[in-house]
C-alpha cells in the first residue's frame, strides 16, 4: 500500500534507562509484510508499568512502554488480509516464535523467544505502533479508553482457564484492582456461586460494589490490628474456607495469610504482581495433607477473542475502571497518581 500519506515522525515516551524518560520525536516504526501500523488512540497504564519504570519485569532499554494499545488501522504490510484502514483495533502485546521447546508443546506463554511490546520492544505510549496482524483484533462497541482493558481482561480470561471453577464454587478474592474485578465477574459467570471480595474500603471498593462483581464485600481496615480482627471474623464466618482463594493485591503478606482461607482440596491462586525480592512461607505439610493446589496465573496467550466477546458484549462490566486519563506529556503526573493510588486505572490518550 501507499505509505507516502503517513507522517515521517511521531511523538513518543521513551525510556533511555530505568527511571529516565523523555518525550521525543521518533521515526514511525517499520511495517513488515505481516505487520499492522496502528494510529494509537489510547494506551492503558497498569502496575506493571511501574515495575518497568524501575527497571524490573525484564524491561530492555531504550524502550517505548505501553502494552495495552488501542487505536485504528493506519497502514498494513503486503501479506496482511482481513483489515481495512480505519478499523478499530486492540493489540495483543506478545509475539511468539512458534518453534521453541515450549511453543512446540502448546505452552506458548513460556515461549523462550517471547517478545513483549512495551517491555522488550517498543509499545503503545506513542502516536503510532506496529504489531503482527495475527496479534491485532477488531472490536466495535467499547470506547477507546475502556478498550484498553481488553489486555488485562485477556489475562483474567487466562486466569479463568487455569482456575477451572466447578459449579457451586465458593470464591474469596483479595483485592479490587482492575484485573481482579474482571476476574471476579468471569468466575461468577462460569461456576462461582458465591464470591466474596476482601479489600480496604475506598474508591476501588465502591467501584466493585457499583459494578456488582460479588455477592459479599468485606472491607479490611488499613490498621493492622483491626484488619487482623476482621480477617479472623471472616475465617469464623466460613469455617471450612473457600474452594478458590485468589490473591490479587500483589502483597506477599496477604498471600502468606491467604492459604488459611483455602478449604481442603481447594485452590490458592497467585494472581498479583509482586516485587522481585518478595518471599513467602507456606506450610508444605498443610499443602500436602489438605491437598491444596497452589497455582500461578501470569499474562495470557490467545485469550483476546474471549475478552472481546465478554467486554464488547457487555457481559463483563468495566465502566469506571479507567477513571483518569493523561496526555503523553503528563507521564510524570500519571506515575505519581499510580504510586499514591489516587487512580483505579489510568490511560494515556492521543488526539
Amino acid at each position: 500500500m501507499d505509505f507516502s500519506q503517513l507522517p515521517r515522525s511521531m511523538r513518543a515516551l521513551e525510556y533511555t534507562e530505568a527511571r529516565k524518560f523523555r518525550i521525543t520525536e521518533k521515526p514511525l516504526p517499520k511495517v513488515r509484510a505481516h505487520d499492522i501500523l496502528i494510529k494509537v488512540k489510547a494506551s492503558g497504564v497498569c502496575g506493571t508499568d511501574l515495575h518497568i519504570h524501575d527497571g524490573e519485569f525484564g524491561a530492555q532499554y531504550p524502550l517505548v512502554p505501553g502494552h495495552e494499545t488501542v487505536g485504528v488501522v493506519a497502514a498494513f504490510g503486503s501479506e496482511v488480509q482481513g483489515f481495512i484502514l480505519g478499523d478499530r483495533v486492540v493489540a495483543d502485546n506478545s509475539e511468539l516464535c512458534g518453534h521453541c521447546y515450549y511453543c512446540r508443546r502448546g505452552k506458548e506463554l513460556f515461549c523462550e523467544n517471547f517478545i513483549a511490546h512495551g517491555v522488550i520492544v517498543d509499545g503503545g505510549f506513542a502516536e503510532y505502533a506496529t504489531y503482527p496482524a495475527y496479534r491485532v483484533f477488531k472490536f466495535r462497541n467499547l470506547s477507546d479508553v475502556d478498550a484498553t482493558l481488553l489486555e488485562p481482561a485477556s489475562c483474567a480470561a487466562h486466569g479463568l482457564d487455569k482456575i477451572k471453577p466447578q459449579m457451586g464454587s465458593q470464591v474469596l478474592l483479595f483485592g479490587t484492582g482492575p484485573t481482579g474485578l474482571m476476574l471476579a465477574q468471569l468466575i461468577r459467570q462460569n461456576g462461582g456461586c458465591h464470591i466474596v471480595i476482601a479489600a480496604p474500603g475506598g474508591l476501588k471498593m465502591e467501584l466493585a460494589k457499583s459494578l456488582d462483581v460479588a455477592d459479599e464485600y468485606v472491607e479490611l481496615p488499613r490498621e493492622a490490628q483491626a484488619a487482623s480482627a476482621r480477617m479472623e471474623k471472616l475465617r469464623n464466618d466460613y469455617p471450612h474456607g473457600f474452594d478458590i482463594v485468589v490473591e490479587a493485591t500483589g502483597s506477599a503478606r496477604i498471600l502468606e495469610n491467604a492459604i488459611n482461607f483455602v478449604q481442603k482440596g481447594g485452590k490458592l491462586v497467585v494472581y498479583g504482581v509482586y516485587n522481585n525480592e518478595d518471599r513467602v512461607a507456606l506450610s508444605p505439610n498443610k499443602i500436602f495433607k489438605e491437598e491444596i493446589n497452589v497455582m500461578g496465573s501470569f499474562s495470557q496467550t490467545n485469550k483476546f477473542p474471549a475478552a472481546i466477546d465478554y467486554l464488547d458484549g457487555k457481559k463483563v462490566k468495566v465502566k469506571g475502571i479507567v477513571n483518569r486519563t493523561f496526555k503523553l506529556e503528563e507521564w510524570g503526573d500519571c506515575l505519581d497518581a499510580m504510586r499514591n493510588k489516587s487512580v483505579i486505572k489510568a490511560a494515556i490518550i492521543f488526539d
